[in-house]
């Protein structure tokens, strides 16, 4: 590996961090008045438009499956989110949203809606798309090369 193909393998994760520490903090911004968190709104969308189970709500966000566990385990008990019989699998159950917890996503819509248009407005509608298409391609490839391990290693 040349130094600048390090130097810009820790540009993109610090990038990346700081972008993660900007998303938060606006996700927190957005979830508060519909009185969830950034990382239960992270987990109810996950589920609003099909059932999963806690390892693929995981698997999806790229987050730990403990995690999405103990978040998954507050929205049933908050009543934003309920357990689902998994016809796949008896003891994975699926998750979902209650309907008090479409209510809330549907509470944080006009503050995500007014952050894209000026987004849109900020970055041109070409130039947002081609940001999502760079960061998806960018996570696929980090799928690729998962094993950070050198080759002889191995």
């Amino acid at each position: 590996m040349s130094r600048e193909e390090q130097d810009l393998l820790s540009r993109t994760a610090l990038g990346t961090f700081r972008l993660n520490g900007q998303f938060l903090a606006i996700s927190e911004e957005l979830a508060r008045p519909a009185g969830l968190t950034a990382a239960w709104w992270q987990v109810i969308g996950a589920v609003l438009h099909e059932p999963l189970t806690v390892a693929g709500i995981a698997r999806t966000m790229g987050i730990t499956r403990q995690s999405v566990q103990r978040i998954a385990d507050l929205l049933v008990t908050k009543g934003l989110a309920e357990y689902a019989t998994n016809p796949a699998h008896r003891r994975a159950k699926l998750l979902r949203p209650t309907e008090a917890g479409r209510d809330a996503v549907r509470k944080i819509e006009p503050g995500h809606a007014a952050l894209a248009a000026r987004l849109a407005a900020e970055l041109g509608v070409e130039g947002f798309a081609e940001t999502v298409r760079v960061l998806e391609r960018l996570s696929k490839a980090l799928d690729a090369v998962a094993d950070v391990r050198e080759p002889q290693e191995r």
